[in-house]
């Protein structure tokens, strides 16, 4: 088995003889999925298979990482939680296509770590409360990502997907839209999960565009962030407002820029669409 511990290969480490407890972590979100056809289903869901190479966040007990080990050419996989790495050593010894990396997703380096998948998929069944800053980190990446597969909450699940004008629409909405095509393809009841969460969950698909795919890149790419961003600043204000407050601007010169996009004046920044938001930022006054 190769493996990885904070970085580093730990090549040639030797399991342990004897079954390995856990006790699940409330702090660390675990919760696990034990039902094979359900397991089964999810890799299938994410399209994943034989010439694919995927990141696997948070194995917890590897029993997805051995159906995507089954599948897959190559799984990197993530996990936090050290009394789980001995147990993933144990669990995936046989499985010559698997590497373990032991530490914090949002802390170790991600570009050095999957820089031998080359363009990979990433599969997750993440802590709810790390989705928003995950999410956000692996779109924003530089690295070859094909696609991101998660299982979050199914509130979660909804903001990624929301259209315009509900509750649920937020700049997470807008930047899984920008950077990819989210979608729900299940959803998952509490009931299926050890421990069983609060909540229910859905697993998300999200294919994501290509760079050159992308309506815009590099110091245009930052300042449609920035616009929708400030569109959500303060859901109560029109976008007029919002946009004077976050780019110091006058009213009058706001207001000559929403009309040369097209936007009426009195909108609010959660009623508008991907492609308005596109449309502003093409028409940011110089």
């Amino acid at each position: 088995m190769n493996g990885v511990k904070n970085g580093k290969n730990t090549r040639g480490n030797k399991p342990g003889k004897g079954k390995q407890e856990f006790h699940h972590k409330k702090n660390l979100g675990q919760n696990f999925l034990t039902d094979e056809m359900l397991i089964e289903s999810l890799v299938s869901l994410a399209e994943v298979g034989e010439n694919d190479c995927v990141l696997e966040i948070g194995p917890g007990m590897g029993i997805m990482t051995k159906e995507l080990c089954r599948r897959c050419k190559k799984v990197v996989s993530v996990e936090i939680d050290d009394a789980l790495i001995p147990i993933l050593r144990v669990g995936m010894n046989k499985y010559p296509n698997f590497s373990l990396v032991h530490g914090d997703v949002m802390k170790i380096n991600l570009p050095e770590i999957t820089r031998e998948l080359g363009p990979f998929h990433v599969v997750a069944n993440i802590p709810y409360y790390l989705t928003a800053d995950l999410m956000n980190m692996l779109m924003a990446s530089d690295m070859p990502i094909l696609s991101i597969n998660v299982m979050v909450q199914k509130e979660a699940a909804e903001r990624l997907t929301a259209k315009p004008g509900g509750k649920e629409y937020s700049v997470l909405s807008l930047k899984a839209q920008y950077y990819g095509k989210p979608q729900i393809v299940l959803d998952v009841p509490r009931v299926l999960f050890t421990p069983p969460p609060q909540v229910d969950s859905a697993f998300v698909t999200m294919p994501l565009y290509q760079k050159e795919e992308r309506a815009f890149a590099g110091e245009q790419e930052n300042l449609f962030l920035k616009v929708v961003t400030a569109g959500f600043a303060m859901r109560r204000k029109t976008l007029l407002n919002n946009l004077m407050n976050t780019f110091h601007m006058d009213r009058n010169t706001v207001e000559t820029w929403l009309q040369a996009s097209d936007i009426e004046t009195t909108r609010r920044g959660e009623t508008l669409t991907l492609k308005e938001y596109i449309n502003l930022t093409d028409h940011y006054p110089a």
